[in-house]
This record gives C-alpha cells, sequence and structure tokens, in this order.
C-alpha cells in the first residue's frame, strides 16, 4: 500500500466515502487520525465478514493512523437491526461479555496492537458506567439522562425512514423500542470517542450500516464536534452466495475455524464471488485480480483453481503456510480422489440400540437442529461409511466403527 497517495490506498474496495473532500481535509492535516468501527459481540466467532473492516481499519494503521475497536457490549445487549428483517434475540450480559472476550483474542491475526495505533474501548463505560474495572467487580449504574438527552436529537419520523423498520411496519412486524435506539447509541459512541481524542475522524461500517454512521456525524456537530467522515464497505456474501455473511444463516467461514475446514468452505463458494472476495480479503494486487476476472469470463483458467489460490491464501493468513498447504492436500484427497480424510474427529455413541441418527446428528454438531437432521436425511445427505442412509436410525453393531458423513467434507468417526 502507498503511503504517497493514502486516499487512493484507502479507497480499495470502498463502496462510499462521506465526503471525499473532508476526507482529503483530514489527511492533510498531517496528524495521525482517530480511526472508529464498533462489533457488537452477538456470536462469539469472527468470521471473513468482520475481516472486510479489519483489514481496511489495519491498512489506516499502515498509515500510522489510531484504531479505536469499540467493543459494543452496551448496544450488544439491544441488538443492530441493521439488516434485520425482525427483532433480534436480546443476550443476557454474561453471553455479550463471553463474545468479547473472544473478539479480542482474534483481532490480533489482523490488526496491529501497539499501544500508539490500537486502542479498546467498551461503550458500556459510558451507557451502563460499567468499566473493564467495575466490570470485573459486578458493579453498574444507570444514568437515564443520558437517554433523554439523546432522544431528544432527533425524531420518531427520522428513525423509522430506514428500510429496515418501514419494511417491518408495512409487514405488520413488529419494531422494538430498543431498536429505535440503537443508531442514537451507535452515534453517541462517537461523541465520547471526540470527547476523549478531541475527535473522532472516521467510522467504518457495513453499506447496511449506512444511517447509523450517518447518526454519528449528526449528533457529533449536535455536540459541538467536527463531523466524522462516513466510509461505507461492501457486505460480503457467504458460502451461499446470496445472504450477507451471518453465523445465524449457517454460510460463515470464521477466521478461527480449523485450516481444512476453511479450506473446504472457501472451495465451495460461488464462482462469482472470486474476485470481490480477493479484493476485501486479500492483498492481491488490483491488476492481478483484474487479470483473474478477465481468465474467469473467458473461461482460460479453471474456476476450481482460483479458488484453490485464493483458499490457500487465506489459510496461510490465519493458519500459516505449511497449515494451508496440508489444508490442500487433504482436500485434494476428500474431493478428488473421494478418499476419508486422514483425521476425523471422535464420537462416543450413547448406550442404546437401536442409535437415532437424527439425535447423533444433533450431538456432533453435524446438523443445528433436529429439523435439519431430518431433512438431511431425507435429502440423502447423510452416509454411514460411504453409504447414503435412508433411514432415521440404525442398529448399534451397524454404527460402532463406522464413519458419518455430512455432505462432502463432514465426517464423524462412531466409537462404541
Amino acid at each position: 500500500m502507498s503511503a504517497a497517495n493514502p486516499l487512493e490506498s484507502i479507497r480499495r474496495g470502498v463502496t462510499e466515502i462521506i465526503s471525499d473532500a473532508e476526507f482529503s481535509a483530514k489527511l492533510s492535516a498531517k496528524r495521525p487520525l482517530i480511526i472508529k468501527a464498533g462489533f457488537d459481540p452477538t456470536a462469539p466467532d469472527l468470521h471473513l465478514g468482520h475481516t472486510v473492516l479489519l483489514r481496511k481499519l489495519r491498512h489506516f494503521q499502515d498509515l500510522n493512523h489510531k484504531v479505536i475497536f469499540l467493543i459494543g457490549d452496551a448496544t450488544g445487549l439491544v441488538g443492530d437491526p441493521s439488516g434485520q428483517s425482525q427483532t433480534r434475540k436480546v443476550l443476557t450480559w454474561e453471553e455479550v461479555g463471553a463474545n468479547a472476550k473472544t473478539y479480542l483474542q482474534q483481532v490480533s491475526k489482523i490488526l496491529l496492537t501497539d499501544r500508539e495505533r490500537f486502542e479498546v474501548r467498551y461503550n458500556s463505560e459510558w451507557f451502563l458506567g460499567r468499566s473493564p474495572q467495575r466490570r470485573s467487580q459486578g458493579l453498574e449504574s444507570f444514568d437515564f439522562a443520558k437517554f433523554v438527552t439523546l432522544a431528544s436529537r432527533t425524531t420518531l419520523a427520522r428513525l423509522i425512514e430506514r428500510d429496515d423498520f418501514s419494511k417491518r411496519l408495512k409487514a405488520g412486524k413488529p419494531v422494538s423500542f430498543l431498536e429505535l435506539f440503537y443508531p442514537l447509541m451507535q452515534g453517541y459512541d462517537s461523541v465520547k470517542i471526540a470527547e476523549q481524542h478531541g475527535h473522532c475522524d472516521v467510522e467504518l461500517g457495513g453499506t447496511d450500516q449506512k444511517l447509523n454512521l450517518l447518526m454519528g456525524r449528526e449528533l457529533l456537530k449536535e455536540y459541538g464536534k467536527a463531523p466524522q467522515v462516513v466510509i461505507t464497505m461492501p457486505l460480503l456474501e457467504g458460502t451461499d452466495g446470496v445472504h450477507k455473511m451471518s453465523k445465524s444463516l449457517g454460510n460463515q467461514i470464521g477466521i478461527a475455524e480449523p485450516p481444512g475446514e476453511m479450506f473446504g468452505k472457501l472451495m465451495s463458494i460461488p464462482d462469482v464471488l472470486i474476485t470481490k472476495y480477493l479484493t476485501l480479503l486479500t492483498d492481491a494486487d488490483s491488476a492481478q485480480i483484474l487479470e483473474v476476472g478477465q481468465q474467469l469470463t473467458t473461461r482460460s483458467i479453471n474456476p476450481r483453481d482460483a479458488k484453490a489460490e485464493l483458499a490457500t491464501t487465506l489459510v496461510s493468513q490465519y493458519h500459516g503456510a505449511p497449515a494451508a498447504q496440508e489444508a490442500a492436500k487433504e482436500f485434494t484427497k476428500v474431493f478428488s480422489r473421494r478418499e476419508q480424510p486422514s483425521d476425523i474427529p471422535e464420537l462416543a455413541l450413547q448406550d442404546s440400540d437401536p442409535v437415532d441418527l437424527i439425535d447423533l446428528l444433533v450431538a456432533s454438531k453435524l446438523a443445528a437442529t433436529k429439523n435439519e437432521a431430518r431433512r438431511l436425511v431425507k435429502q440423502g445427505g447423510v452416509k454411514l461409511n460411504g453409504k447414503t442412509v435412508k433411514a432415521s436410525s440404525v442398529s448399534r453393531a451397524e454404527a460402532s466403527g463406522a464413519v458419518l458423513q455430512v455432505g462432502p467434507r463432514r465426517f464423524r468417526k462412531l466409537i462404541a
């Protein structure tokens, strides 16, 4: 990345900058900028969709700007309504806290964590009066005056004009007051960062976050601070190639997943996503990405080879080159030669005869629910020692020592 043209280097993969003129002026100030991005710990694992923002934060760090990694442990209790067709499940404080710990462990794979270019903040500090120190002591306070002041800064009409809310209201689906507060809470995060650092220069978010990010601009002005520049990044489709990557949809690729699992999932993405993944998730040269795109269009390259190179690159980033090479070998063994993996996780059978495959699939995490397990069996997606299973139960003798397989890449060795 070229420090001689920082605007151009930061632009890679960006959807929108609001505004270019303000951003150029901030870059010309010849001081480290304060770059904010918030992550609500609503699930324990970060996936490649999260890394689109994390990598952009790293680009800023490489230019010696400071990143505020804001853990939305307070907003995580509310749940971001962006892109949601229904109200999110409200998490407990314990769930949010546990998830936040895993985030900090995982971001070091991408971000520099030196004091000059990295700072972690929790928005429970100003919304709940729970600093990390107070949190460890079990202390909690709540100042309703903050919400009174915040609520006076906007109108109901302004909040419900967003597509997420208007679509749900037209469909007769509920919108909670908690969700209405969310954009205000995210915007107020920027105000607090500006109070503590003198300015909050830039906030990053996905395109679905645009209203929340713009609320930050408005609130900063309301509180007498310079408005932040808003930079939006594209949403990354998951393995289904249709929906935004999400654990709840089961289309995610986690950065902490085993190398073989990550490699296999990357090989399963639709061909049309190859260049997008290269652009948003790797440091591949733009000219190189353009060439790959042209080769895919003219069919002068096999998409499978392009995905294998992409998978090797990404697994190397998060697990190292040796692990990526081993994952590639295993993939070839299992998918090209139709052989079983070298290392199959074991699963102890319960003391019952016959063995209920539906319960077994859920217990082994090869299916999320019993309904999904029944669907997998019905559709012929479950095999025992390479043979398709057509019943929901098998004898204990048949199951003992057998290899249970779901789809092309998930295996369990059944042990009596």
